[in-house]
Formats: structure tokens, C-alpha cells, sequence
């Protein structure tokens, strides 16, 4: 099995072609920061940088809704490869081929981390309000409309 989850932050603004032929599709190139896990004592949190490809309508999300600085979540499996370059050496490459993506963090918090922020953003839902003194969370009125098990 191949599958790979990821999250992190876009390194900068995706890079966008279209393949050429009569049924030209969209594909985006990106890399995302991704923090490691453990850090030793005393070092700086690192990250791993992932190069990832998206293509058809995943690409043109990416195009406009994601840009440097965007937290997200991807699915998709590792695809290597290899090519000769001008010199004639043998390159090798390895990349994430995104089948699924989606913001991991809201709006504001993205402002707030100094995210680079969307030009564009997907709608949002509203947030849960505060706990009632019952220990559930009121659910606003407007998602009522949006669960599956409604009556």
C-alpha cells in the first residue's frame, strides 16, 4: 500500500502548467514545510520539505485558493522517478501525488500565525459557541440544515 498523509505549510504560491495536447489538464506543483516530530534537545524545531503534485480540478483549487504560507492536509501516494539531466548525470526524484487537500487551519488563525493569509477562501461554517452548563456545545441554527442523522 501507498498512501501518505501529510500537514504543513505551503514553502510559497503553487506553480501552475497545463499539459498539452487536445484535453489539456491543470497541474500544480508545491512543496509543503513539514515539521518533524522530535527535535533534539537544544535544536531548533526542523522540517522535511515535500515536493507535491496535483492535477485536474485539485490543481485549479490549488491556483486559487492556496498560496505561500497555507496550513493544509493532503492525501496521496509517493511516486519516484528519474531523469538525465544537461550534464548527463542521472537525477532522482521523489514526490507526494496529491489525491485529496484541505485547509487545516481557519481563516484567522492562518492571519494570526503570520500565515501569509488567502487572497480567496473557501466558505467557512460557523463556529460551535461555548459550552452550555449541561457540558454540550450549542450547535448554531445554521448547520442544522448540514447533519446527516437530522429527523
Amino acid at each position: 500500500m501507498n498512501k501518505v498523509i501529510l500537514m504543513g505549510r505551503l514553502t510559497r504560491d503553487p506553480e501552475m502548467r497545463y499539459s498539452s495536447g487536445e484535453n489539456q489538464t491543470a497541474i500544480a506543483r508545491y512543496t509543503l514545510a513539514v515539521d518533524r516530530r522530535f527535535k533534539r534537545q537544544g535544536d531548533e524545531q526542523t522540517a522535511d520539505f515535500i515536493n507535491c503534485v496535483v492535477f485536474g480540478r485539485g490543481a485549479e483549487f490549488a491556483e486559487n485558493y492556496l498560496h505561500q504560507g497555507t496550513k493544509i492536509a493532503i492525501t496521496g501516494r509517493i511516486q519516484t522517478g528519474s531523469y538525465t539531466n544537461r550534464e548527463g548525470q542521472r537525477v532522482y526524484t521523489t514526490e507526494v501525488i496529491v489525491e485529496e487537500q484541505e485547509f487545516a487551519e481557519s481563516k484567522a488563525a492562518a492571519a494570526n500565525n503570520g500565515g501569509g493569509g488567502y487572497q480567496q477562501a473557501a466558505p467557512s461554517r460557523p463556529e460551535p459557541t461555548e459550552p452550555a452548563g449541561d457540558g454540550f456545545m450549542n450547535i448554531p441554527d445554521v448547520i442544522d440544515e448540514e447533519l446527516p442523522f437530522k429527523n
